[in-house]
């Protein structure tokens, strides 16, 4: 290590640590590296050590290191704490930000006189990657950093970032990869994802210190929990009392519409007027800096938010995280845990507000996995074509390319490495013209393909124009849009994200703005609906939902399964699972339990298959046309995490019909297509696949503009070109992003040979949690969660009868 650095670390009374040490050894070597380290560690430091080392051995101009953050933030927060070490060595090293809230005259000077460590996020270096000068600026990069690198590389901006690794790789042969991150299961698939051509040979894997155990608690609010609800917000006083016996506390909400209401509750509550903010995605960027000002100041008591500080934001004050509602994975409960203290030797203190039983037996979980030390697993999956075409479309604007030596270039990043030379020609085909029954518009002629005498071919951008519009229009975040919720006379009620709109077909019925309503059309702006007196079909507006880990699913499996730790849990906890025993059953591992039974007139049909909200929704509409096809008389269906309950007017004798695989294809295929599931999916792939432009010089399209132009055009492709490339794209992400298929295969496989069937003649002890959801929306705001535990009291009184 340099004088210079030893003695700063000297000067703060500091020593290297190990995996620091190792991270320089394995530059010096000129190895990649993955760091897996838990928060507090030094990870950031571990990984701009060796910069900082070449740096001083070997000053210079020019662009040294590339640090991608998946945030703006953190980019902003590392620069801020990054410069200090700098300053006090006074070192001649300049360190700047690259993101969507750069000026335009700095982004300009950075592409002509860049600094030594440029810290941006992967839609902004995808961009610079669209420039001439991109082959300059980038010519004498030595290293990329990429943070938090679990938080995207299983995902669509992972696909963006591992097509610009390798065009760097191209263009800087001597790059020096580096991936940081406090949560990883899977080194090795990480590892690879990281090295050019996947080989995991290549990439050092450095562990950093375990550092001291967390001491994470419980939250049980009166000594009990609750039937129902998913919040935490009946425990709106005991937050407050945590929040004023510590010097700052992070209040972790799994959705912005949580986090706003648990900030509404602790504001009511606040008695003392303890100064209490709020973060969240939804929220301007000026208010976002604001509250992240005050909190490095030290000068909020509180801050409730959600994942937009789930990273590396280093607050080193923060001595208490508290999380409303179970965790939904380990790994994520692990990273906002380590939100607070942010030192290795210091145990981080947190606390758990489980919503109702089974967040409980949910959060015993994750307390579990994290004393095990297991994480969550990230799947990695094939790269997306819609992201490759972007990617082609920004290296066409920066200079004409070979088409065999993109296509070595593309299969170099491991999410692509699979991809065959008829894959590749279908999307150069599309960027071309946008495909065969697109391509007598001007509009969508954005390549040239030109023979190069040799048996091969180059391509170039067709149009000056087109340069333009990429660069207004790259990224891969798309905003999801509103549509409004209307009477035929015109009357509103209200607006609801596109994405719940999405799953409605003609017909359905859904309760909104204390109505139970029936839709009968669904134009570009509006559902179009009108009263009625049935019941609701979808009873749930669902938002964003955070999908329950298969590692806590299987945990809180294994909890039913096995009386014999049930001595853990609290009284109440112990008499539900107890009285569930005697009355019916309990699930063996790898079994799927499905009760059915009467209640108040309707006939229920109660699935405990663990595998989350999303996929649990999906299914319920599923059984819910296949009940109709069977004479059944389908009502609805209501879905949480852990289970499903399908009801309808007849009694339903034979679930293995319901739950046959072959759901997947026969009303699967007619639901996503009768619905607009296939039309919000190929809205997106189609914006970032750059056939639909959001914005335009000195303007930004409307949502509903965006999806005028794309429903047009899907409407195209459908009749004339089913099998286009961005059909295809947007059937992959309805079947998994929009409806876990993956989870629901595996889910049905399973169920035809491991199925438990029991007939009861009343409702179950374990079935109250997802019944008593039944209409909540019904219930005007404000109102919801007192209702829900009286409801749930009554069901939960006659559950629990053991005669």
């Amino acid at each position: 290590m340099p004088p210079a650095l030893v003695e700063w670390f000297a000067t703060k009374g500091w020593a290297p640590r190990r995996h620091q040490r190792e991270m320089l050894a394995a530059a010096r070597a000129g190895r990649h590296a993955l760091l897996v380290a838990p928060t507090g560690a030094g990870k950031t430091l571990a990984g701009f050590l060796p910069t900082l080392a070449e740096l001083i051995e070997a000053p210079g101009e020019g662009l040294h290191t590339l640090y991608v953050s998946p945030l703006k933030a953190l980019a902003v927060d590392v620069q801020r704490n990054l410069i200090a070490p700098i300053a006090e060595m006074a070192l001649d090293i300049r360190v700047e930000t690259r993101t969507g809230d750069t000026p335009s005259d700095r982004k300009a000077r950075q592409r002509i006189r860049p600094p030594h460590i440029l810290l941006t996020t992967p839609e902004s270096l995808s961009l610079l990657l669209s420039y001439p000068d991109s082959f300059l600026m980038f010519a004498g990069l030595r290293t990329l950093v990429v943070d938090e690198v679990h938080a995207f590389a299983t995902q669509k901006r992972g696909d963006l970032l591992a097509l610009a690794m390798a065009r760097l790789q191209a263009i800087a042969p001597g790059l020096r990869r580096v991936a940081l991150s406090a949560t990883v299961a899977d080194a090795d698939g990480y590892r690879a994802w990281l090295a050019p051509h996947g080989d995991i040979r290549s990439v050092a894997l450095v562990a950093g210190e375990p550092g001291a155990a967390p001491d994470v608690s419980i939250v049980l609010p009166q000594g009990r929990v609750p039937w129902s609800g998913h919040s935490g917000r009946y425990a709106a006083a005991q937050v407050l009392e945590q929040i004023a016996a510590h010097r700052t506390t992070l209040v972790f909400c799994n959705t912005r519409a949580l986090a706003e209401l648990i900030f509404q509750d602790l504001w009511k509550a606040n008695d003392a007027q303890l100064p209490i903010g709020i973060h969240h995605g939804s929220l301007s960027v000026e208010a976002r800096r604001k509250v992240e000002e005050a909190m490095a100041g030290g000068r909020l008591r509180a801050l409730v938010c959600t994942a937009s500080l789930d990273m590396g934001i280093d607050w080193g004050d923060v001595d208490c995280v508290i999380q409303m509602g179970a965790p939904k994975g380990a790994s994520r409960l692990m990273q906002r845990i380590g939100r607070a203290n942010h030192r290795l030797d210091e145990p981080s203190r947190a606390m758990i507000v489980p919503g109702n039983r089974f967040e409980y037996l949910e959060a015993r979980a994750a307390l579990d996995a994290i004393a095990d030390g297991e994480l969550d697993v990230d799947p990695f999956r094939g790269g997306a074509l819609d992201v490759l075409a972007q990617h082609v479309m920004a290296c066409a604007c920066a200079a004409p390319f070979d088409e065999a030596a993109m296509l070595d270039e593309v299969r170099s990043a491991l999410p692509y490495s699979a991809l065959s030379a008829d894959q590749f020609a279908h999307v150069l085909g599309f960027v071309r013209d946008g495909g065969y029954a697109l391509k007598a518009y001007d509009k969508f002629k954005r390549l040239v393909r030109e023979e190069d005498g040799a048996g091969g071919a180059r391509w170039r951008v067709a149009h000056a124009k087109f340069v333009a519009q990429h660069r207004l229009n790259a990224g891969i975040i798309v905003e999801a849009a509103m549509l409004g919720v209307r009477f035929r006379n015109g009357r509103r009620l209200g607006r609801v994200e596109e994405g719940f709109a999405a799953t409605l077909s003609v017909g359905d019925t859904f309760f909104f703005s204390g109505v139970s309503l029936q839709v009968e059309a669904i134009d570009i702006d509006d559902v179009i609906v009108r009263a009625t007196t049935r019941s609701a079909r979808i009873p749930s507006y669902g938002g964003a939902r955070m999908p329950l880990t298969t590692n806590l699913a299987n945990r809180v499996r294994g909890f039913l399964a096995d009386p014999g730790g049930w001595h853990r849990f609290p009284t109440d906890v112990r008499e539900w699972l107890d009285v569930q025993q005697r009355r019916s059953q309990m699930p063996q591992a790898g079994q799927l339990l499905v009760e059915t039974f009467p209640h108040e007139g309707r006939h229920y049909l109660v699935a405990y298959c663990f595998e989350g909200w999303n996929a649990h929704q999906s299914l319920g509409m599923l059984m819910t046309r296949r009940m109709e096809t069977l004479g059944l008389k389908p009502l609805g269906f209501v879905a949480n995490d852990y289970a499903l309950a399908c009801y309808g007017l007849e009694p339903i004798t034979d679930p293995a019909a319901l739950l046959s695989a072959d759901i997947l294809t026969d009303e699967f295929v007619d639901w996503v297509e009768g619905s607009h599931l296939l039309k919000r999916a190929f809205r997106e792939v189609a914006v970032i696949g750059g056939l639909v432009e959001r914005q335009q010089p000195g303007k930004r399209k409307t949502g509903k503009q965006v999806t005028f132009s794309t429903d047009l055009i899907y409407d195209v492709l459908r009749r004339y070109e089913p099998d286009h490339l961005l059909i295809q794209a947007a059937w992959a992400d309805a079947r998994t992003k929009m409806t876990d298929i993956g989870r629901l295969g595996d889910l049905l496989d399973r169920a035809a040979g491991t199925m438990l069937h029991v007939a009861l003649p009343r409702v179950s002890p374990l079935a109250v949690p997802v019944l008593v959801m039944i209409g909540r929306e019904s219930v005007p705001q404000g109102l919801a969660d007192d209702a829900l535990l009286i409801e749930a009291e009554a069901l939960a009184a006659h559950a629990m009868r053991v005669d």
